[in-house]
């Protein structure tokens, strides 16, 4: 980036120095509507503006002849006084004129806001509180109809030459600076103008520091520290402030008015550049900070597309940046942007696919359907999402391949985040024997309830344990509740415990897990304990008898008594606390 904008500023800088030939080809490219001519005036002057840059550069050249073949006279005439009228008009145009080179309309036919299409005002003589203006009109001509000074301006530059003032400094300064000049300009300008690059450096920082004070302030009176941020911004506003400067300096020179207008131009785009050279550091700070925010809050989706967003913005900054600086050259930018759109449209008929993958990629940073570092099941594939580029989700399966879909399908595929849930669904169903009476059932209903109410780590108000049907060969026990946890091997565990404690239940109950197969009994053992059996439906007999059955459910003070009063880990667990001993 910084090689790239090292040659775009030469390029930039290089750009103000073209040849005089290739300035005026250019202003008549420009033209929105050239007029139609059997043949192209080879002085350039189809143009009111090919006429002005046409003949400041033949007096700039020392050409009066032909300088003098802009001016609306006589043959004769022009052959006996136009190279002294040219000179006279060019010192006029240097010193007295007031107007803008850039809004000579480029226009064959002239511009209706100016004139006529066969006469226009360009601007005024300001000499001794006179304002003359100066008019330039259409004539006919062997190569066809061109632009010249007309005659009634000419008639009044002797007198105004007369009265114009020579600048004051050159009255001070050895004749040779003033005398010698290079590319149309006298040395003692061009040294005022290398002396006020310093000085118009120094004045960009003053400024700069100048609208830093507020921002100090502030950070002292929030005890905030200097981040020096503010320092990577300085370099463009110095530039663009600098040049004001510089600009503002040379208001004094009176620079000629051809060199003035390629200086001014230089120093437009300087301060174009440094503009949009602060806005793209503006703008890399700005995501810089937004994405830290965002991967702080654990927002690392929205953090994803910080980069594609500060990538798009730059993108747009320089674009416009160019475009800029091309108006500044009199480029047509209406030409420029049907391009664009043209080439814009091809380009998505071309880069269908790609550009779908694109905006897939950015709904699904945008929603944050999916993270870096989420367990997910995209259609029948399950893994964890490693990446989210421009065109593809990558994703790690559980057979450690990586799987990659482009973001289009993810955009529009079903897609399970697993990661996403906030606690983890414990569902078992459970067959007991069917010779199990009534009561043993209702007691390990009882039990498993209780169990579940008191864990620690089930959610006991979502909890729900019921007998659900009878079938040839269980009576069939649903079990439903969430264990509190989103990690999915502490989730395992959890559901270990439960499942042991549940057949610890059944076992006390004195019945047993009903078997998947048939089995044919020949003896008459029942392979169920008596004793076990008894005291089961000896404690539902009492349940029943202090009017404390807990069906169809614990009653809610029961349940808050009892609720996490079960140890977990267990006690006799390798992982569980220990208490420090006692210091002797």
């Amino acid at each position: 980036m910084k090689r790239f904008a090292s040659l775009f500023l030469v390029l930039v800088l290089c750009l103000p120095i073209l040849s005089a030939q290739s300035v005026s080809s250019l202003l008549k490219a420009t033209a929105s509507t050239p007029a139609p001519a059997a043949q192209a005036d080879p002085l350039g002057r189809d143009t009111p503006s090919g006429t002005v840059v046409g003949f400041l550069q033949a007096e700039q050249n020392g050409n009066e002849k032909a300088a003098a073949d802009y001016l609306q006279m006589s043959t004769t005439r022009r052959q006996s006084q136009g190279a002294d009228l040219a000179i006279k008009l060019k010192v006029l145009m240097d010193r007295a004129f007031v107007g803008s080179l850039r809004r000579i309309s480029t226009n064959a036919e002239g511009s209706p806001e100016s004139g006529t299409p066969d006469q226009q005002m360009i601007g005024t003589f300001s000499v001794a509180d006179t304002d003359v203006p100066v008019i330039l009109v259409r004539v006919h001509d062997a190569n066809g109809r061109v632009w010249l000074f007309s005659s009634d301006t000419l008639s009044k530059v002797p007198e105004l030459y007369d009265n114009v003032e020579a600048h004051q400094v050159e009255t001070k300064l050895p004749r040779a600076l003033v005398q010698n000049s290079f590319a149309g300009m006298p040395i003692w300008q061009w040294l005022a103008l290398l002396l006020a690059i310093p000085v118009a450096a120094v004045v960009g920082y003053a400024i700069v520091l100048f609208l830093a004070i507020p921002r100090r302030l502030y950070l002292a009176w929030r005890k905030k520290p200097n981040l020096h941020t503010y320092s990577r911004l300085s370099k463009p506003l110095i530039l663009s402030f600098g040049a004001i400067a510089h600009r503002l300096l040379a208001a004094y020179l009176g620079l000629p008015l051809l060199p003035r207008f390629y200086y001014y131009r230089t120093i437009g785009v300087l301060v174009t550049v440094g503009f949009f050279w602060f806005l793209f550091r503006l703008t890399t700070l700005t995501m810089q900070r937004l994405r830290t925010h965002a991967n702080a809050v654990g927002r690392t989706g929205t953090g994803t597309l910080m980069v594609l967003g500060e990538r798009l913005l730059k993108a747009l900054v320089l674009t416009v940046a160019v475009l800029s600086i091309l108006a500044l050259f009199g480029f047509n930018l209406t030409t420029v942007l049907a391009g664009l759109g043209i080439g814009g449209i091809a380009i998505a008929f071309a880069a269908q696919k790609t550009l779908e993958n694109l905006f897939g990629g950015i709904s699904v940073l945008a929603d944050e359907v999916i993270r870096v570092g989420d367990y997910c099941r995209f259609g029948d594939r399950v893994g964890t999402v490693e990446d989210i580029s421009l065109r593809s989700t990558r994703v790690r399966t559980d057979e450690r391949t990586q799987l990659s879909i482009p973001n289009g399908a993810v955009a529009t595929m079903n897609v399970e985040n697993i990661t996403r849930r906030e606690k983890i669904l414990f569902n078992p169903s459970i067959g007991i024997r069917p010779e199990t009476s009534p009561d043993q059932l209702r007691y390990v209903l009882a039990e498993i309830r209780r169990l579940l109410y008191e864990h620690p780590m089930v959610e006991s108000e979502t909890a729900r344990v019921r007998f659900a049907s009878i079938d040839s060969n269980a009576l069939s026990l649903h079990i439903f509740c969430y264990v509190l946890t989103r990690d999915f091997a502490e989730f395992v565990a959890i559901r270990e415990d439960l499942l042991l404690r549940i057949l610890e239940i059944i076992k006390s109950a004195g019945t047993a897990l009903a078997l998947p197969s048939q089995v044919v009994d020949m003896s008459r053992d029942s392979q169920m304990d008596a004793k076990k059996a008894a005291a089961a439906e000896a404690q539902v007999r009492q349940w029943r008898e202090l009017g404390q059955l807990p069906f169809p459910d614990f009653s809610p003070n029961e349940k808050a008594a009892i609720r996490d009063s079960i140890v977990y880990p267990a006690p006799e667990s390798a992982v569980a606390r220990k208490k420090p001993e006692a210091l002797d």
